[in-house]
């Protein structure tokens, strides 16, 4: 295992991103935190700077727009602010859009990491790290995927991220870069786009309209809260062994139908609505191309190595959701 890396001046690609601004927004409220944070985002529809207000008077946060296929913008923002680390949450990530447009997820996703590596390669004092999916490992019927799970991806998102994965581990034994990376489940909290499942369900559900399941509504997902997410991260970034991948995982696995119970019964608690009510909306719909069955994660080797462990339970972070959309909590 490395000795404690300094992570002094941050490069974070896709920093405007749910993941990435959670990422900022905790590593500079540690006592011994970075520096400097460089925030590179395209602000695509996903981003939201406003996620960020609480940093931005922080002289230690600076935020350049720009692509992650721009190598000449990276290598410039790497010499100016003498970068000796890149953590790269930028990339394109909701499974559907991925199956109408995958030419614009291999750019992203692929080209835009090739860059990043690229820039890290001409300075090989940076230390890389990619922040992937366990969606590369495809679907288990059974057991968990761990680091030594051979790859499986079944949808144009997940063969991206699997090739990007590819690639990060290539350069490190090609070119002797200093790299970790990880494969987090799926990852929920206050900030994330309404797109993404559970605050999908919960807006739709607060409005009274159909609330879409594909199939039967026994996929399986392992929810992680992203503050368990980005302490993980940060574990890797300071201790991970230079060339290893993690499995962060929830260790919290529901098929959609019991994920949307739980939700139904904690939102009835704060409405004046019976989880009867939110049930009443479900509408089961054909099911999309490749949906991988079941997600679940081995997360043994983080645990053993750094010592994390998830700290917030589904359902706590299910209401923390709920408390900041009925606007009883702020929502950052």
């Amino acid at each position: 295992m490395l000795k404690k890396r300094p992570n002094k001046r941050l490069l974070v690609t896709g920093g405007a991103g749910f993941i990435g601004s959670a990422f900022i927004r905790t590593i500079l409220s540690l006592p011994e935190g970075p520096e400097l944070v460089v925030n590179l985002d395209a602000l695509t529809y996903a981003a939201d700077l406003t996620k960020l207000k609480s940093v931005e008077s922080d002289q230690r946060y600076t935020f350049a727009a720009g692509d992650i296929c721009n190598g000449a913008l990276i290598e410039e923002l790497v010499r100016r602010h003498q970068i000796d680390t890149i953590v790269h949450f930028a990339a394109e990530t909701h499974v559907d859009r991925s199956i109408d447009a995958p030419r614009l997820f291999a750019r992203t996703n692929i080209e835009g990491t090739l860059s990043l590596l690229e820039v890290t390669r001409r300075f090989p004092a940076i230390h890389f790290h990619h922040v992937s999916t366990d969606e590369v490992y495809g679907s288990y019927a059974s057991g968990h995927a761990s680091e030594e799970s051979p790859y499986a991806p079944n949808s144009p998102y997940a063969a991206s991220k699997a090739a990007a994965d590819h690639l990060t581990r290539a350069y490190h034994r090609t070119y002797n870069l200093s790299v970790t990376l990880s494969q987090g489940s799926n990852t929920y909290g206050l900030g994330q786009h309404p797109e993404k499942f559970l605050p999908y369900m919960l807006e739709r559900a607060m409005q009274g309209k159909p609330l879409p399941i594909y199939g039967k509504g026994i996929n399986v997902r392992d929810w992680l809260a992203v503050e368990d997410h980005v302490a993980a991260i940060w574990q890797i970034l300071e201790r991970g062994t230079n060339g290893e991948s993690y499995s962060i995982g929830g260790g919290q696995q529901r098929q959609n139908l019991e994920l949307l119970e739980e939700l139904f019964v904690i939102l009835s608690r704060y409405t004046e609505k019976s989880p009867e009510y939110y049930r009443s909306l479900i509408e089961f719909v054909e099911d999309r191309p490749g949906h991988d069955l079941r997600y679940a994660l081995n997360t043994e080797k983080i645990k053993r190595e750094l010592g994390w462990t998830p700290t917030l339970s589904l359902a706590e972070g299910i209401e923390k959701l709920v408390l900041s959309k009925t606007g009883l909590v702020g929502v950052l």
